[in-house]
């Protein structure tokens, strides 16, 4: 009787998987969910425990420098090695073993090292049953599971530049160690500087490093909102769409899992991000490449012809109103009386299903926002010790370089890109070459360069500025409706 009382109280989650979904669907802030993961296997997936389950298996760490520069360390300007996991660790640890080893260029007390976005699915392909130690049904997924999941391993320092995500909102799992988090809103676009250099679709970089701002040539950063967070073991990161983030790893080894979860507002991202690389991709390949123009992010190995750009243009409009006509069929459905409910029920499932966007959707309005049926439902957000909001922190307390006190940390305050949710990320396995060290930067990047010559990337910053991308998209769509 003593062990049945034990497992029943242990399953009873504070919220069930219908409330949560409806909470991560509708909920425009940042929040954590305490207490929902805690029967999760996942939860043991400690660095050592994946070490021994990849069982020597080569996979590919960025190195940048612990140094704090006034420029971000984008991905273009990293070192990589292959190396196992028990290469890291033994490195993590200063063994001897490791003056020899492929992070033998590599200080530990200068550099961090970070196996950042690897697919679950790709890493264990040979162990599929691993995948049900990720248990997202708990959340309103069912049938989500590590094979729709990322895994993220890094060393203390180990970072991922200020970006924002095109597409989705995310949910991520800590596992091992802490990670801080710094957030800010989608109206703070403009105050992050957006680039599109180094591209990658799906994510849009912030030329500032937030961590160490440079506010001579930054300014209007001093006009964010910074929403910063420290997540522990077992809690879950809720990051809804579009908001901008700076992800660190402040403790010796830490591990988290993620999953971005598709959004009826995708739909008109992929026309966005369409035009946004075909732009790019035209006007950068026209262009004579400088020495150290490293313009392609490494999770995109090519440049993609006009012709194939266009082509996925067309079909991104194409699958947009498919949408749209799917959308208007479940207005007509939600307009049935209570006679035809189970008519309007399946009408939802098949909404769900094609993914398009939810009654009283306008064509292409890009208010960061979602339904009004949404922001009714924010009322009812059951905030309280299993759902911590992440709140705003002003900006004399929230000197990026400081250490947030660790007992306010829930309420001070790994992720990115394609490949998240609908294309395979593509990796580019960069030798383990120490003439390249993680510090290197053309002079174009630095903020310190001449201004008196406008630059192609001073061009693309306002051609494919998120504002007049979807203005454009907004235009063409209005085009392809005539």
């Amino acid at each position: 009787k003593h062990r049945r009382c034990n497992t029943s109280c242990e399953d009873v989650k504070p919220f069930t998987p219908e409330k949560t979904k409806e909470i991560v669907m509708s909920l425009q802030q940042p929040a954590v969910f305490c207490n929902m993961v805690g029967d999760w296997p996942a939860l043991h997936w400690n660095a050592k425990y994946l070490s021994a389950v990849l069982d020597g298996k080569m996979i590919q760490f960025r190195l940048g420098l612990k140094t704090v520069d006034l420029v971000p360390q984008f991905e273009t300007r990293c070192s990589y090695v292959m190396a196992t996991l028990e290469e890291f660790l033994a490195w993590s640890c200063g063994q001897p073993s490791c003056l020899s080893g492929p992070f033998s260029c590599y200080e530990y007390s200068k550099y961090w090292a970070y196996a950042d976005y690897k697919y679950i699915a790709r890493i264990f392909e040979d162990k599929p049953e691993i995948f049900q130690d990720i248990r997202w049904s708990d959340f309103g997924f069912p049938g989500r599971s590590g094979k729709e999941s990322t895994l993220w391993i890094g060393s203390e320092g180990a970072n991922t530049p200020c970006h924002l995500d095109s597409y989705g909102c995310n949910l991520v799992l800590q596992v091992q160690g802490r990670k801080r988090w710094h957030l800010f809103p989608p109206g703070d676009t403009s105050f992050l500087y957006p680039t599109r250099i180094p591209y990658e679709e799906s994510s849009v970089f912030s030329k500032v490093n937030v961590a160490n701002p440079d506010l001579k040539h930054f300014p209007e950063f001093r006009n964010t909102t910074a929403h910063v967070v420290t997540l522990s073991p077992g809690q879950v990161l809720l990051v809804p769409r579009h908001w901008w983030h700076y992800v660190e790893s402040i403790d010796p080894i830490t591990v988290s899992i993620n999953s971005w979860i598709e959004l009826d507002a995708d739909h008109e991202a992929r026309v966005e991000e369409a035009i946004t690389r075909m732009l790019v991709c035209a006007i950068k390949s026209a262009e004579n490449p400088s020495d150290g123009d490293l313009w392609l992010n490494p999770t995109e190995v090519e440049a993609t012809s006009h012709e194939i750009n266009l082509q996925y243009l067309n079909k991104a409009v194409s699958e947009y109103f498919k949408c749209q006509k799917a959308s208007v069929s479940e207005q007509a459905c939600s307009s049935s009386t209570g006679a035809e409910q189970r008519t309007s029920a399946s009408c939802k499932r098949k909404k769900r299903e094609v993914g398009c966007e939810p009654e009283g959707y306008r064509l292409l309005t890009h208010e960061f926002g979602f339904s009004t049926f949404k922001a009714e439902k924010l009322q009812k957000i059951p905030f309280g010790p299993h759902l911590i909001q992440v709140l705003p922190q002003s900006q004399e307390t929230s000197s990026m370089g400081a250490v947030a006190s660790d007992t306010r940390n829930l309420h001070e305050d790994e992720g990115g890109h394609f490949g998240k949710l609908h294309s395979t990320r593509k990796q580019l396995v960069m030798s383990n070459d120490c003439e390249m060290p993680a510090h290197q930067v053309d002079s174009d990047s630095s903020p310190n360069a001449s201004q008196t010559a406008l630059s192609t990337n001073d061009l693309l910053d306002c051609l494919v500025n998120p504002h007049v991308i979807n203005l454009v998209a907004r235009l063409l769509c209005e085009t392809s409706m005539a």
